[in-house]
């Protein structure tokens, strides 16, 4: 029972935010490319594989995460009772552990369509090498969104067989965004490290964060407006874009406080669940409604 509780704590079970972070993504790109005029029963068991695949690789990369930072983490006052750090799980359980969950999705990853299965392999080194990146880089934000929003390529790919310019357009706002709240949610560590001499964009950006912030969600909407354009969406789509960036830079950008731990955790999570994550789903369930509208009034 010990042991089972060790591995929830490791791949962060318990945390749904984390992998449903990889699973929104690719809810949106299946979502619009899919055409509801034909059986949605494929529709929903696309869905049921990229949910099992964001939560199995969420769990792996996790493991992953904490193996390559298992000094660092010690030394990190949130992340020192990690399962590895703490030495409650050896670094060879972990790696079992973690090579279980990786062969798992690929048993997912195998019911989707050739194209969509080399883009997937392809972008497993960039998704393992990403916990390494704070070392070299102030940019490790920046390849967390491209490896978190990847899956908004694979779910289009997986219904279409091919990229489109439609959503290299989402996938580049949903990079910002996610550049945006993972900015804010490296404050948390910002003072350990720097002591240790981890790099992020929270520390290249210190003391002129408001300005980053409010131009990566500026490129958020401005991409997510285009976008709607090209998919044709209604005006409702633009009024609810627009409402959600007002919140960000409004609320979270005036409010900004990157010395009080406690306020940015709460604009963290209004990042990842309030107000524009919700417009995003909005999108997803309108381009649902919309195409099975269209379909029933045939």
């Amino acid at each position: 029972m010990n042991q089972l509780k060790l591995f929830i704590d490791l791949t962060r079970l318990k945390k749904p935010i984390g992998y449903m972070l990889l699973f929104w993504p690719c809810v949106w790109g299946l979502t619009l490319a899919y055409d509801f005029s034909s059986n949605l029963e494929n529709y929903f068991f696309y869905l049921l594989l990229f949910f099992l695949g964001a939560v199995l690789m969420r769990s792996a990369g996790c493991i992953v995460n904490d193996i390559l930072d298992k000094e660092f983490d010690k030394r990190v006052f949130r992340t020192k009772n990690r399962p590895i750090a703490s030495g409650k799980i050896s670094i060879k359980v972990a790696i079992f552990y973690a090579a279980t969950l990786c062969l798992l999705a690929l048993f997912v990853l195998l019911n989707f369509n050739q194209f969509t299965i080399i883009l997937a392999l392809g972008s497993m080194p960039l998704a393992f090498s990403y916990p390494l990146m704070k070392r070299y880089t102030y940019w490790p934000q920046l390849f967390l969104g491209i490896t978190f929003n990847y899956g908004l390529i694979l779910g289009w790919t997986a219904i279409k067989g091919e990229i489109d310019i439609v959503p290299i357009i989402f996938y580049l706002g949903a990079i910002f965004w996610t550049l945006g709240y993972d900015t804010i949610y490296g404050y948390q560590d910002i003072k350990d490290d720097e002591i240790i001499g981890l790099k992020s964009t929270s520390i290249k950006f210190k003391g002129k964060e408001k300005k980053f912030l409010l131009i990566c969600y500026s490129l958020v909407l401005i991409l997510f407006l285009v976008g709607g354009y090209i998919m044709e969406f209604n005006d409702i789509y633009y009024f609810l874009t627009i409402i959600p960036f007002v919140h960000l830079f409004f609320y979270q950008i005036r409010f900004f406080k990157s010395k009080d731990p406690g306020t940015m955790m709460k604009i963290w999570k209004q990042s990842v669940s309030g107000p524009y994550q919700n417009t995003i789903q909005f999108v997803v369930l309108l381009k649902f409604l919309l195409c099975l509208a269209i379909n029933l009034d045939k």
